[in-house]
């Protein structure tokens, strides 16, 4: 069995390739088979750019507003629960009756 490598293509060529698919007088497919990508591919970016707009593709490393917001709580849950474990810690220390 052969494993074919997975392509990745930056933002500008799929901006461009869906622009082309929308253009009057060329198909989806035709388009699809110029740039040597699969339909169905070209129709997943269409939708997402549709959907998405200008943050559709954000690329490696660039997130959208969500995911952003997501790592940024994730952080803040992250170091909310160390500063808890700590003071549960602390508080086990300090109760300990003298002998």
């Amino acid at each position: 069995m052969s494993e074919e490598k997975r392509r990745k293509y930056d933002r500008e060529f799929k901006v461009e390739a869906v622009r082309l698919s929308l253009e009057a007088g060329r198909t989806v497919a035709g388009v699809a088979r110029d740039l040597g990508i699969s339909a169905n591919v070209l129709h997943v970016w269409r939708a997402k750019l549709k959907e998405e707009g200008a943050s559709a593709f954000p690329g490696k490393g660039h997130q959208g507003p969500e995911q952003e917001e997501l790592r940024r709580l994730r952080r803040q849950l992250a170091e909310v629960t160390e500063e808890r474990d700590i003071l549960k810690k602390a508080l086990a220390v300090f109760s300990r009756r003298p002998r």
